[in-house]
């Protein structure tokens, strides 16, 4: 991990690599920063069974903040998840049985203590379904809902948006349950300081302000940007849906390329925010232009891999993408591409080149298949798929198996069983 920071160092740290995008109060954060060891809080909700790209801000963030010092919580929201947070989002979440949110807590806890713990950051755990799921609703409202303003509420971009849309009065109660997750961890943790997206920004304020009107103390709120890509693209989208952490999911090979072909005006951003190399080599890379910037990808690919998934996981990676891109010559290990078996018998009598595409990962339907083709953008072991009648048989093989590639960087392996 390197030296550890001087905790005066912690706030312009954050702000050189991009996390920092608002404060509630910069100056007296950072003087409290400087002066005692702060705990802090980051909420994940498990709304589904693994954390994915999006989450990955947050926790690159907890672990600078800890190397300065201080001490985060990550907060899992097994309460507030039974809602559904109308942040960002244009319609309702779909309801999860408590059995589902459940179930997710505890895989998510595990990745969120997977990747502290391999920071060598000590990081508490806490589930707000532990002080929401037995609130009295009676006096919830007498105690905490009386502090709130319907419109000052309304004047929050989140529910802004929603109101256009439709805001159902149970994600009205979203932002109460969120502002009194900050006042019970003030309360019984100490924690001074939330910290989360931008889209947060209105929850995490009225938490602080919950905190001044019932407990007279001070808290603070820092949010960090929310990423996009130079392409347009939606972060962490992938042609098969979210970026996820778990390697069940998406595997780690895949969650490499996603990072090996971000676009070249990315890479430098991304290098400081989804990684911990100095910012120093980070420039220096970011500088590189032409053929020159796949070799910062590469590495952006490699370190990020490592830290979710292991070095001998993103080592795989790297070897097979070389292997693929080497023109599927045969070399190197190419074993950590996406696979499946594919009969010898079924290859010999010959099959329709998008059926084929359209049994890997590569496509999501027959049509997505016959698109790829008629674009010219799919090639077995290096030939060129022309039609979408091109019978794919024998002939087509190469060292045992079928390198089937969509566009120039989606790879997948087809091997032949007897």
């Amino acid at each position: 991990m390197g030296v550890t920071l001087q905790m005066n160092d912690v706030l312009s740290v954050l702000e050189s690599r991009g996390f920092l995008k608002q404060c509630t109060d910069r100056e007296a954060l950072s003087r409290l920063l400087e002066t005692e060891v702060v705990s802090l809080y980051c909420g994940f909700d498990p709304t589904g069974p693994s954390l994915h790209a999006g989450h990955l801000i947050p926790l690159f963030a907890m672990a600078h903040i800890a190397r300065g010092g201080h001490h985060p919580i990550a907060l899992i929201g097994g309460g507030t998840a039974r809602i559904g947070d109308p942040s960002g989002k244009t319609e309702m979440r779909k309801m999860l049985t408590i059995e589902q949110i459940k179930a997710n807590a505890l895989s998510i806890t595990v990745q969120v203590q997977h990747f502290l713990s391999g920071r060598n950051v000590t990081a508490g755990v806490v589930d707000n379904a532990d002080w929401l799921a037995g609130l009295n609703y009676i006096e919830f409202l007498r105690d905490i809902g009386k502090h709130f303003s319907v419109n000052r509420m309304l004047t929050f971009e989140t529910y802004r948006m929603r109101m256009e849309t439709g805001l159902s009065f149970i994600e009205f109660n979203y932002q109460l349950l969120q502002a009194f997750d900050f006042l019970n961890l003030y309360r019984n943790n100490g924690v001074k300081l939330q910290i989360g997206g931008d889209d947060q920004w209105g929850n995490i304020v009225a938490g602080a302000d919950l905190i001044r009107r019932v407990e007279g103390g001070e808290a603070y709120g820092l949010t960090f940007p929310l990423v996009t890509r130079a392409d347009g693209k939606k972060m962490g989208k992938t042609e098969k849906g979210a970026l996820f952490l778990d390697p069940s999911m998406v595997s780690p090979y895949d969650f490499f390329q996603y990072w090996r072909n971000v676009p070249d005006e990315d890479v430098e951003k991304f290098l400081l925010l989804y990684t911990f190399l100095p910012v120093e080599e980070v420039r220096e890379l970011g500088r590189l232009k032409d053929q020159e910037i796949n070799r910062a990808k590469e590495i952006l690919a490699h370190e990020l891999t490592s830290i979710i998934h292991g070095t001998a996981e993103a080592d795989k990676a790297l070897e097979a993408a070389r292997a693929a891109f080497a023109g599927g010559d045969g070399s190197g290990d190419r074993s950590a591409i996406p696979s499946a078996d594919l009969a010898e018998g079924e290859l010999s009598a010959g099959l329709n080149a998008s059926d084929l595409f359209s049994r890997t990962g590569l496509c999501a339907s027959k049509s997505d298949a016959r698109r790829l083709i008629a674009q010219g953008g799919a090639t077995v072991n290096g030939r060129k798929v022309e039609t979408v009648d091109d019978i794919i048989d024998a002939s087509w093989l190469e060292g045992g198996e079928l390198l089937l590639r969509a566009g120039k960087k989606r790879y997948f392996r087809m091997t032949v069983r007897s």
